[in-house]
């Protein structure tokens, strides 16, 4: 099957398992998104959006946050993975914000990643649900998945990201990357997954991607 088919296929499917893509991460702000963005990496957004309230009653604003002590900030979101590192660059990311962008988060790639703690991926996650601008954002569900597809060879997550922006038409990008996030959680776990009866996997897959995943359930047993 040519990648163009399966990929009208894979829109039709994940259309059908998720019409609705709601953005998993609470928030009442673009910063506040932003924050929440930046925090989840290596961290659950089910942990982040636990985090995420007593952050936000306390320092609703980039100006409030600036005045924030970065113990107090590490403090609050102490259940975070790198919570020291992530409450150093929400401190100077949110001064930076106050100095140089009068309190407003950028909404253009150059500004986002310039900011501490921001890479492509978080600033593609703002872009594309805070400002609606088309963007991919790889996470390790999309990078995975996409490999079992066979719509990229996942050989780094930025070859992941330009392969998958060939593939699908740029006004679907925003919808698509949740779509493909919530099949991951859902349908396609990484471990122990039979891409035999997968709704994607089972027709999508190449046969040397099942066989490898046979391969490697067979030697964890």
């Amino acid at each position: 099957m040519k990648k163009k088919e399966k990929a009208e296929k894979i829109i039709e499917i994940l259309e059908g398992f998720y019409p609705e893509t709601p953005i998993p991460l609470d928030h009442n702000s673009v910063f506040q998104l932003l924050i929440a963005v930046l925090m989840s990496a290596q961290t659950t957004d089910k942990k982040v959006n636990q985090v995420t309230p007593n952050l936000f009653k306390k320092a609703p604003t980039p100006e409030l946050m600036s005045k924030l002590d970065v113990e107090i900030i590490q403090t609050l979101i102490k259940e975070i993975g790198l919570a020291p590192t992530k409450a150093r660059n929400i401190s100077k990311l949110s001064k930076m914000l106050v100095e140089l962008h009068n309190g407003n988060v950028p909404n253009n790639f150059e500004d986002l990643e310039a900011l501490p703690g921001v890479g492509h991926k978080t600033a593609s996650v703002v872009m594309a649900q805070a400002f609606g601008i088309p963007a991919f954002p790889v996470d390790t569900h999309i990078h995975r998945l996409a490999a079992r597809w066979g719509l990229s060879n996942g050989t780094s997550v930025e070859k992941t990201e330009r392969d998958l922006k060939k593939t699908f038409p740029k006004e679907l990008w925003n919808k698509l990357h949740l779509q493909i996030i919530f099949f991951g959680r859902e349908y396609c776990p990484a471990r122990f997954h039979d891409l035999t009866k997968c709704p994607i996997c089972s027709w999508c897959a190449t046969k040397k991607r099942i066989k490898e995943e046979m391969k490697s359930r067979t030697n964890s047993k």
